[in-house]
């Protein structure tokens, strides 16, 4: 019986302050804040780990196409050789050397290389040196699908080494 006179002359003192109107009672307002914005921050959350990992996906691509380049610059020009140094120099699966390596004889400019015959001479008088171009490709889906913006995006790179 104590149990309930108390209880009942608690309910009534909340009333009272209810309608005096100086209840300043602010309990349970940071649960709904948080149940408002908690959504938007783990919806922003996951857009940033699927651009970072989209964008770890791009710098893989780039580093296989560099290390079978690099490869060649170190073996010599085997085109199976190079696209195997290409699929094992990430754990990415999905990755291909595509289009296939290939080799050319060309002459270095200030910006850019032209391709000439291996037995012509470069300007300058200097013979033309060898040079492989080494690309790789891999597919990247994301996580949550984006309006706007396609399904999967297709990283390519490509890198262009001198190896004699």
């Amino acid at each position: 019986m104590l149990f309930a006179k108390k209880i009942t002359s608690t309910l009534w003192r909340s009333l009272r302050r209810l309608a005096s109107g100086k209840a300043d009672d602010c309990r349970g307002v940071a649960a709904i804040e948080f149940a408002i914005v908690g959504p938007m921050l783990v919806v922003m959350m996951v857009c940033t780990i699927d651009l970072g990992t989209g964008i770890f996906r791009k710098m893989q691509v780039q580093n296989a196409a560099q290390a079978g380049a690099i490869y060649a610059a170190l073996h010599g020009f085997t085109a199976s050789s190079i696209s195997t140094a290409v699929t094992s120099a990430t754990n990415l699966s999905g990755i291909s050397a595509s289009p296939a390596p290939t080799t050319y004889c060309g002459c270095a400019s200030s910006n850019t290389i032209s391709s000439v015959s291996c037995s012509s001479t470069c300007s300058g008088g200097s013979s033309p040196g060898t040079y492989v171009t080494v690309s790789a490709q891999a597919v990247y889906t994301p996580i949550l699908s984006y309006p706007l913006l396609p399904e999967s995006f297709t990283f390519t790179a490509q890198s262009t080494m001198r190896i004699q």
